[in-house]
């Protein structure tokens, strides 16, 4: 086609795309000092303590719940195993990566009436706001959910004196 006939979107474009290609020829390689990548494998996954096995993991990738400022976590919870209710003095905004989480609100822990949040699915957990959480019994997999919020979260269970896990069946 001579170029009397080329589209005018295509007359357009061709001098951008031109200039690209020496611009794509000296990119620079990735800066692991700047662009920091922990791949699956690598994600440091740890029971929590005094937790029993297989029921919560938890994996730091960014801060601390503890420590001053912005946190990001992954929390796997199994099935048959959810937190006590709970509260924290500032919001959390959690997204499931996988599996389906289970979530309620309010002081009285009542699994039967959590509601299952699937994967992909975004939830914000108010400051102050009594909640718990994790898989039920017959939950087919595991649910890791992503979480980020200002810590320090200060995190306190309703009933101190029990764990803040509770076996569901």
């Amino acid at each position: 086609m001579p170029e009397s006939q080329l589209p005018r979107r295509d007359l357009l474009l061709a001098p951008l795309l031109t200039a690209l290609v020496p611009l794509a020829a000296r990119a620079s390689p990735l800066n692991p000092a700047e662009t920091i990548v922990t791949v699956p494998a690598d994600i440091p996954w740890k029971l929590r303590p005094d937790y029993p096995k297989d029921s919560v993991t938890s994996a730091p990738l960014f801060g601390s719940r503890t420590g001053n400022g912005i946190y990001y976590e992954l929390i796997k919870w199994y099935p048959g195993y959810m937190s006590a209710p709970h509260t924290y003095v500032t919001d959390r905004l959690c997204v499931v990566v996988s599996g389906t989480w289970w979530v309620n609100s309010g002081a009285d822990f009542d699994p039967a009436h959590c509601v299952p949040v699937p994967a992909g699915s975004f939830v914000h957990r108010v400051a102050h706001t009594p909640h718990y959480d994790g898989v039920v019994a017959s939950g087919l997999e595991p649910a890791v959910i992503a979480i980020c919020g200002l810590a320090p979260v200060d995190m306190r269970y309703l009933e101190p004196g029990r764990p803040g896990w509770r076996h569901v069946e």
